[in-house]
């Protein structure tokens, strides 16, 4: 069996791997079909349609998210293993989004598939969009901070004539903070479109412009995936 076809298993056999895929998939089907809008608007409403059918799919994954978020928040308490406070507090703030966020969007999947009566429907979509914003900008900016202690612990080792070895590691693993800051800015940036016109740059967006931004993520979420489980 080729490498490829191995790794792609690997990747469906997670949990994770398999939204990546999934995701990859929506955006990409997205792109074709804000493309094709004007071309061929019946290719573009077939490729919504899948790309919509898929982003229900992960919707629906995501309901039964709420006790690994629980058991990861439990485990990581107020921070303590983070390597300064503002760390912890980043972490701990961002624990919090998670949990009101995963009801929340529950909620607006009940009324979506009119399992529940809300009032405004529109108001508890707007609500999830927010708390999504705010969880993805929280982890930007621990990412930010730690690739930031990251450079300013190279320099206490460059001073201190350390191995190159040593100097290496802290590269490479900055390389990959480097690929995950580009992956959730550009995550931010799809979230913040999804918030109403006159909030930031919401509602801006086009639908090929999510479906390029949200591919990109996507790729770069498989890309990580690999990457990571190759060193396993």
């Amino acid at each position: 069996m080729s490498k490829p076809l191995n790794t792609l298993c690997d990747m469906l056999e997670t949990y994770g791997g398999r939204d990546k895929v999934m995701k990859a998939l929506c955006y990409s089907a997205k792109l074709v079909a804000g493309l094709q809008a004007k071309k061929n608007p019946e290719l573009a409403k077939k490729f919504g349609t899948f790309s919509s059918k898929i982003s229900g799919a992960r919707a629906t994954l995501r309901l039964v998210d709420d006790f690994p978020m629980l058991q990861y928040s439990l485990e990581y308490g107020l921070g303590k293993s983070e390597p300064d406070r503002t760390m912890s507090i980043l972490g701990v703030l961002a624990n919090i989004v998670d949990h009101i966020y995963y009801p929340v969007e529950k909620i607006c999947w009940l009324a979506e598939h009119n399992l529940i009566n809300v009032q405004d429907p529109d108001k508890w979509d707007v609500i999830n969009s927010v708390f999504w914003v705010m969880s993805i900008y929280l982890n930007l900016m621990r990412t930010l901070r730690n690739f930031a202690m990251m450079q300013e612990h190279k320099t206490c080792l460059n001073s201190a004539s350390n191995s190159k070895e040593n100097i290496e590691k802290i590269l490479a693993r900055q390389r990959m903070e480097i690929i995950t800051i580009v992956r959730l800015t550009l995550d931010f940036t799809h979230a913040v479109s999804t918030l109403p016109k006159g909030w930031l740059w919401g509602g801006r967006l086009e639908t090929w412009h999510v479906g390029l931004i949200g591919t990109t993520s996507a790729a770069i979420g498989i890309y990580q995936f690999i990457k990571k489980r190759s060193k396993h």
